[in-house]
C-alpha cells in the first residue's frame, strides 16, 4: 500500500458498526455471553463471507451481532472499530447503527447507544476523533415499526445527529418510509439514506424527492442515468461509495469495472468508505488501496475522493475549513495540484 493512502487525512460517513465485528471478537463476546454460535472457530465463520448478493451477507450479518447485548458489548465493538480508524488516520467519522435488530432481541435502546457513545465520546477526548452518530431504520420491516423506534429514541436525541435507511433495497423503496422521514425531519434530524446499490436509479430520485435526504449511501447505480448523474453533479449531492463492498456483493464484478473515476470525473461529490469492514475485507486504506489499484486511481484523484468526504461531513464550516486545509496541506507536500 502507498505511503500517500497511508497518512492521508481521512473522513468516513458510511460505517455500519455493527459491521466491525471482526470473528474473533464475534467469539469474545459468545464466549462472555454464554452464546453458542453456529461456527465451530473464526475460521469457519470466515469461510460464511462468500457473498452472492445484498441479502446472503445480511443473513450472516444480522447472525453476528447476536452476541451484543449489554453496554460494554457495544463499547468495545466501537472502540475496536475507532482504534483502526485512529491508526488509518480517520479525522472524522459518522456511524450508522441499527437500532431495531437489537431492540426486537430485547437489547434495551439504552445500552446500544450508551456504549457506542460512549467510546465516541472517549475517541474524541484521547485522539480529537470527532464522529456523528445516524440511527438506521431497517427497511425490510414496516414504516410502523421505524415510527415507533423513532419514538423510543427521544431520550437520546442529544446524541444522534441523523435517521438513515439500510437493509434489503430490494422490494423496500425509499417511498414505503416518506411519512417517518418527515416525522424526522420535523425533529430536526439530518437526513440520509441507502439508494442505488442493488436497486435502480429511480430509488435515488426517490431518496431525494420523497425522503428529502442531503445524502445518498452507496448511489453506484447514478451511473445508468444521464439526468440523475447531471443533477447529483448540480446539486453537489455526495454519495458515499463503499468500494470493497460493491466488489463483495457483486454490485461489479471486478474492481475495473466500478464506475467511481466515472463519477468523479462527470463533477459528483463521490466519496470513499467502508461499509461494513469485518466482512468486506478492509477498512479506509484498503477502499483506497482498491481504487489505487483496482481502477487506477491516481494519488490526484484519491485527494480529490478526501477532499470530497470533508465536504459531505456533518461537522461545523469552522471544522470543516480546518480540515480541509489539512487535506489540502498533505496533497501540496505531496506534489499535488489541485485545480480548485
Amino acid at each position: 500500500m502507498s505511503t500517500f493512502i497511508n497518512e492521508l487525512p481521512k473522513v468516513e460517513l458510511h460505517l455500519h458498526i455493527e459491521g466491525t465485528l471482526e470473528p474473533e471478537m464475534v467469539f469474545a463476546l459468545a464466549r462472555r455471553n454464554g452464546i453458542t454460535l453456529d461456527y465451530a472457530d473464526e475460521g469457519a465463520l470466515k469461510a460464511a463471507y462468500d457473498f452472492k448478493d445484498l441479502q446472503s451477507f445480511l443473513d450472516v450479518y444480522y447472525q453476528g451481532m447476536q452476541v451484543l447485548l449489554t453496554e460494554q458489548d457495544f463499547f468495545d465493538m466501537t472502540w475496536a472499530y475507532l482504534e483502526r480508524a485512529h491508526a488509518e488516520r480517520v479525522r472524522h467519522t459518522e456511524i450508522f447503527f441499527d437500532p431495531q435488530a437489537h431492540t426486537d432481541r430485547g437489547v434495551p435502546l439504552a445500552a446500544v447507544i450508551g456504549g457506542i457513545h460512549r467510546a465516541l465520546e472517549q475517541a474524541r477526548q484521547q485522539w480529537g476523533l470527532s464522529s456523528r452518530l445516524i440511527m438506521s431504520f431497517l427497511r425490510h420491516l414496516s414504516e410502523e415499526s421505524a415510527f415507533e423506534t423513532l419514538h423510543h429514541a427521544e431520550p437520546f436525541r442529544h446524541q444522534l445527529s441523523g435517521i438513515g435507511l439500510d437493509s434489503s433495497e430490494k422490494g423496500n423503496p425509499p417511498s414505503k418510509f416518506v411519512r417517518v422521514y418527515a416525522a424526522a425531519r420535523e425533529q430536526g434530524f439530518r437526513l440520509v439514506a441507502h439508494a442505488g446499490e442493488e436497486g435502480p436509479p429511480q430509488y435515488i430520485h426517490d431518496a431525494l424527492d420523497l425522503l428529502k435526504v442531503e445524502r445518498i449511501d452507496h448511489g453506484v447505480a447514478a451511473v445508468h442515468d444521464r439526468h440523475l448523474m447531471e443533477r447529483l453533479a448540480r446539486e453537489r449531492i455526495p454519495l458515499t461509495v463503499c468500494p470493497l463492498s460493491n466488489l463483495k456483493l457483486r454490485v461489479v464484478e471486478h474492481m475495473g469495472e466500478h464506475p467511481m473515476l466515472k463519477l468523479l470525473h462527470a463533477g459528483l461529490c463521490v466519496t470513499v468508505n467502508s461499509d461494513d469492514p469485518a466482512y468486506f475485507g478492509g477498512y479506509m486504506n484498503a477502499n483506497y488501496q482498491a481504487l489505487q489499484q483496482g481502477l487506477g486511481a491516481t494519488d490526484g484523484e484519491l485527494l480529490q475522493m478526501a477532499l470530497n468526504s470533508v465536504e459531505a461531513c456533518w461537522l461545523s464550516p469552522e471544522e470543516k475549513a480546518v480540515l480541509t486545509r489539512e487535506v489540502r496541506a498533505y496533497g501540496e507536500a505531496a506534489g499535488i495540484k489541485l485545480k480548485h
